[in-house]
């Protein structure tokens, strides 16, 4: 069994268990849940951002423990004033060490939109999103088939949710392009080997029809891969481990966007 089907034999007796505790009802009830979501199509179009989407995460199956003692409410604030597009929270808590509450947190003290990052295999999933304050959820294309794909995608869109469609080659593209999704993203990481190759976004990024946004995910760590990607049409960035890494993930990446900032600069161009 490899790691995704770890991940999704146990996602589907943490969600029953999760149904039985937490009814649907009572996250109809949530604050944000009658919230309008913010776009993150919008945010990335943005010229003022520089497309990053800042990435929460505490540990990963392929690195172990990245950051266990992040703090959640600076690191968040952190990373918009470093001028991050948007944030991506990893919510799953068996093996990448986070939980709801994180993302409610980055919620509360940021206004742009925030990725509800964790596999989602049912629609109770989504409503759990919503009412935690998500405005965009991830589905993979490599942990769903085609139709039930397409069947979540138009359940968060009745909810005003933005969906983000995670592909890792060609036929999960070309298999899920009616699904409904809002943005593409190309995830640089193979899930059998783990390796990361950049090619895979700039292969894939010329398949993806302009109607979607192109995020290309995992294994970004110089500002000049941006620029390489964006010219392949590429307008959102995911980073994650880059950032995590340092004691100060936001520090990491206020230099990472300022470094981008110079290498976008014309020559001659005064500061």
């Amino acid at each position: 069994m490899n790691i995704l089907n770890k991940i999704l034999a146990f996602k589907e007796k943490e969600v029953a268990e999760r149904k039985s505790l937490f009814p649907e009802k009572l996250l109809e009830q949530s604050t944000y849940f009658a919230c309008q979501p913010v776009s993150m199509v919008k945010y990335l179009n943005r010229t003022d951002k520089a497309g990053i989407i800042a990435e929460i995460k505490r540990k990963s199956p392929s690195k172990g423990m990245i950051n266990p003692y992040v703090s959640i409410e600076r690191t968040s604030i952190g990373y918009m004033q470093a001028g991050a597009s948007a944030l991506s929270i990893l919510t799953d808590k068996e093996f990448f060490g986070g939980k709801n509450d994180d993302l409610t947190v980055a919620r509360r003290y940021n206004f742009c939109p925030i990725i509800r990052k964790d596999f989602i295999i049912d629609e109770y999933q989504i409503l759990e999103a919503k009412s935690i304050g998500a405005d965009t959820i991830l589905l993979i294309a490599a942990a769903l088939a085609p139709m039930r794909l397409k069947q979540l995608a138009q359940f968060a869109r009745s909810l005003r949710l933005e969906v983000l469609l995670e592909v890792h080659n060609e036929k999960e593209l070309t298999d899920n392009l009616e699904a409904g999704a809002d943005l593409i993203g190309v995830n640089n990481r193979n899930l059998q080997t783990f390796e990361v190759s950049i090619e895979n976004s700039i292969k894939l990024g010329a398949l993806i029809p302009s109607e979607f946004v192109k995020v290309s995910e995992s294994g970004i760590n110089d500002p000049r891969t941006i620029i390489e990607l964006k010219s392949y049409g590429y307008k959102g960035f995911l980073i994650g481990e880059h950032f995590m890494q340092n004691s100060r993930p936001e520090k990491a990446c206020a230099s990472f966007i300022d470094a981008l900032e110079k290498l976008q600069r014309p020559v001659g161009a005064k500061i």
